[in-house]
């Protein structure tokens, strides 16, 4: 390849969100969320499905209706060959009684979920899938090839289909802790600076160099 350098995919490499997300209805906060693409095409061929603001969608035809939000939080994990469903297709209506989508009705056929909030620090794993509207909480784990049809509190793990709940990463009283910390809403010097105590399983540790922390730095 002249003058080119051929990309080499490997599961050891991934696509971080924030530098390559295009489309003005994907929201990424932070530069660290990624995408485990090795074994697929970009997130947004392959990961995200029937969301308008892709490059063909804008150039063909214009909406009829206000388009679902997809939001990802920082520190997201996502793996290869995940689905996040949207909101194009949404006009298949199961309360008449054709499904089918006849263009001179897909106005009134199209029926809003709302949209999908991926919270900070989530993991969603391999073939999972993700359907419209959810919420998945900070801190939550969608197991491979679950099918999440309802919203995830934080820090609980859900495997199945459709998935359910199987397990609390934490007690309860630490998971209360954690999300008043506000871990992924820190500055960055100070989640570089207390890192060691976020990758650990003591959240007094945690606590209180937080603490000392915010008295230093006052």
């Amino acid at each position: 390849m002249s003058g080119q350098q051929k990309t080499v995919k490997h599961w050891s490499k991934v696509e971080i969100l924030a530098d390559t997300v295009k489309n003005p209805n994907i929201h990424i906060r932070g530069k660290n969320s990624y995408y485990s693409d090795a074994w697929s095409g970009s997130f947004e061929e392959s990961v995200v499905r029937y969301h308008y603001g892709d490059e063909y969608s804008l150039a063909h035809w214009e909406t009829l209706w206000e388009i679902d939000q997809l939001y990802i939080g920082d520190y997201v994990c996502i793996g290869a060959e995940a689905v996040i469903l949207m909101g194009g297709n949404h006009t298949h209506r199961t309360d008449w009684f054709s499904l089918y989508p006849f263009p001179e009705i897909i106005a009134d056929a199209y029926m809003a979920k709302g949209d999908t909030v991926i919270e900070d620090g989530a993991w969603i794993g391999m073939r999972a899938m993700i359907m419209p509207g959810v919420t998945i909480g900070e801190g939550a784990i969608v197991a491979s090839g679950a099918l999440v049809t309802k919203s995830v509190a934080p820090y609980t793990i859900v495997a199945g289909n459709p998935a359910a709940p199987i397990k609390q990463r934490f007690a309860e009283a630490t998971t209360e802790q954690l999300l008043e910390l506000k871990i992924y809403q820190w500055e960055k010097a100070k989640f570089d600076a207390l890192r060691q105590y976020i990758c650990s399983d003591d959240i007094g540790k945690l606590v209180e160099a937080a603490k000392l922390y915010d008295a230093k730095h006052a």
